[in-house]
């Protein structure tokens, strides 16, 4: 057998001390990846005893980032991409502006120079999309509409981030650095090309990139996982999704210069378009929740122990600026553009943390000599304190909103201020508001029932979350109201006292309990339609005497819309008699 054998070691090491710790800090009351971290210092070159291959754990992580990007991908399809750009694309750039100036007037504060500065601030302005889907996915709001623009978000902060490693190079110079030491021909290379140039190419290949995904890969891997599927192998099946996801990121890096991240991104959305994909989903749940752990192991082993001892305020300053700083920026910004209350507090807990791409553009900036090795070491403390809090700032969600709740005044100036679309509009038909459906979501389920109502011309109002939509859907001549349905006056402005029927199609389950009480307080003899995706949602759901439940998707659509017709021409033939 021989001796000199690093990455079993490494994974081997890595795995088992996560398992050890991350099963204390579960049994201490804390999130288990605090204890994958703590594994990571361990077994960490900072640490005595024992130290892993930091270079094998490295690659290690960024295969965790790929299934991890590309499992998201699997729940997030182009649509909900491009149904939340309106906030996710401005928002993502002025926070990335915002973050990226308070991290730079801290660096000039300690004598730091432009370029360094610049660096350091773009570095704790983007969030870690690894963590935030673990987040997201132990919260059960992944699929929601606030988890899509939280994602959409990120994935907008990513795009930002692959040009910006794009244009350092050729940027450094002028920044008071210098083109990197280690002999590199591509480095130089890019030095010496001209700005647009390099920006005309870049955008090239992202274009191209995603150009090749929608018109080719949308129907190329789709077809491709469904010939595997034939074949009856649950192995082959495995294989093909897990070698989509790694095969798809490496070839758009190594051919159109895409982040790993991302083109194991946009393989879980084109495989998505697969009917498959819910399988695929399951198929790749326990590799990826693996290689999640030697990520987050990873981050550990990078932590130097002594930068709290040695720099401890500018530890903090840091800390600050990460978990406070970006998520007041991102709570205005998302007020200001008109979306509730709950949307923003969710997007800020999202953005309260640092991660993978931080770390990238801090070796990059040290490679530049753009940024002081403390820098490097600021940004990793930083990453792995704010990793560790942001299972907290998530828990202090519902606290807030509760607070604000308590302070209408408050609530009134920072939540809905002004905003034309959370009213319905007078010139509404009346016939529409009386023994109407209350319709909320207009989601893919939504839209399928909204269908069906319409075709047997049954009055609906639709309460929906997206904005965009909402308007929208006015345009066609849908009476469509915006806002959490959660919201007591949400469900007022949907005429819900003279509702037939409360039908919650949104696979956001957080606020039912809330909707339906709202509904009953309201209108004793309203009839209630719930959606949900688990037995143990519906069981608790059943426990509260939810209403009508219906579990899944397609059939789910089908099924309740069907229900939903029946039980109102049930209702009516009542009435007549």
């Amino acid at each position: 057998m021989p001796h000199d054998i690093p990455l079993i070691t490494t994974i081997a090491a890595a795995l088992g001390f996560g398992l050890v710790f991350g099963f204390i800090a579960t049994r201490l009351k804390l999130p288990a990846l605090v204890g994958y971290l703590a594994a990571g210092i361990l077994i960490g070159p900072a640490t005595p005893g024992f130290a892993a291959d930091t270079v094998l754990a490295g690659q290690l992580a960024e295969i965790g980032v790929m299934l991890m990007m590309f499992g998201v991908g699997l729940h997030f399809s182009l649509d909900d991409l491009w149904e939340v750009r309106r906030i996710a694309l401005p928002g993502a750039i002025l926070q990335i502006a915002a973050a990226t100036g308070m991290g730079m007037a801290l660096a000039h504060w300690w004598g730091w120079s432009l370029g360094g500065g610049l660096v350091f601030g773009l570095a704790l302005s983007v969030a870690s999309t690894v963590v935030l889907l673990r987040a997201l996915e132990e919260r059960g709001i992944l699929d929601s509409f606030n988890g899509r623009i939280a994602v959409g978000w990120l994935v907008v902060e990513d795009l930002v981030t692959v040009l910006v490693l794009v244009l350092l190079p050729p940027l450094a110079s002028s920044l008071g650095g210098a083109a990197p030491d280690d002999g590199h021909a591509v480095a130089d290379a890019a030095a010496a090309t001209p700005l647009w140039q390099t920006l005309a190419i870049t955008f090239g290949k992202v274009g191209g990139f995603i150009a090749f995904m929608m018109l080719i890969g949308r129907k190329l891997f789709p077809w491709l996982l469904w010939q595997v599927a034939r074949t009856g192998s649950r192995e082959l099946f495995t294989l093909c999704v897990i070698a989509a996801a790694v095969g798809i990121a490496y070839g758009a890096t190594k051919l159109f210069g895409i982040s790993f991240a991302l083109g194991a991104f946009f393989a879980g959305m084109v495989l998505r378009e697969s009917e498959l994909s819910h399988r695929a989903a399951e198929e790749s749940l326990p590799l990826r929740d693996a290689f999640a752990v030697l990520f987050f192991v990873s981050v550990g082993m990078l932590f130097e122990p002594s930068i709290v001892t040695e720099q401890p305020l500018k530890l903090l300053a840091v800390v600050a600026i990460i978990v406070f700083g970006k998520s007041i920026a991102a709570y205005v910004l998302v007020i200001v553009l008109r979306y509730p209350l709950r949307t923003a507090l969710t997007v800020s807990a999202s953005l309260a943390q640092i991660g993978e791409f931080s770390f990238i553009l801090a070796a990059l900036g040290i490679s530049l000599k753009l940024m002081p090795h403390e820098g490097q070491s600021l940004i990793l403390a930083g990453a792995i304190i704010s990793i560790a809090l942001n299972p907290l700032v998530f828990a202090a969600v519902k606290p807030l909103e509760r607070w604000f709740g308590r302070n209408e005044g408050l609530a009134a100036k920072f939540d809905r201020s002004a905003d034309p679309l959370a009213e319905l509009p007078m010139t509404v038909p009346q016939e529409h508001l009386h023994d109407q459906v209350v319709l909320v979501g207009y989601g893919r389920v939504g839209r399928r029932i909204a269908a069906a109502l319409t075709a047997q011309r049954i009055p609906f109002v639709v309460a929906e979350q997206n904005r965009e939509l909402v308007d929208q859907l006015r345009r066609d001549g849908i009476p469509a109201v915006a806002g959490n349905a959660g919201e007591p006056a949400v469900l007022i402005q949907a005429h819900i006292a003279r509702a037939r029927m409360l039908v919650i199609a949104t696979p956001d389950t957080f606020h039912v309990r809330s909707m339906v009480e709202t509904a009953r307080a309201l209108n004793p003899n309203i009839k209630t339609v719930v959606r949900t995706h688990s037995e143990e949602e519906a069981e608790l759901l059943r426990n509260e005497r939810a209403g009508k439940i219906f579990i899944g998707e397609h059939e789910l659509a089908n099924g309740m819309a069907e229900y939903v017709s029946e039980e109102f021409a049930h209702a009516q033939k009542g009435a007549a008699h």
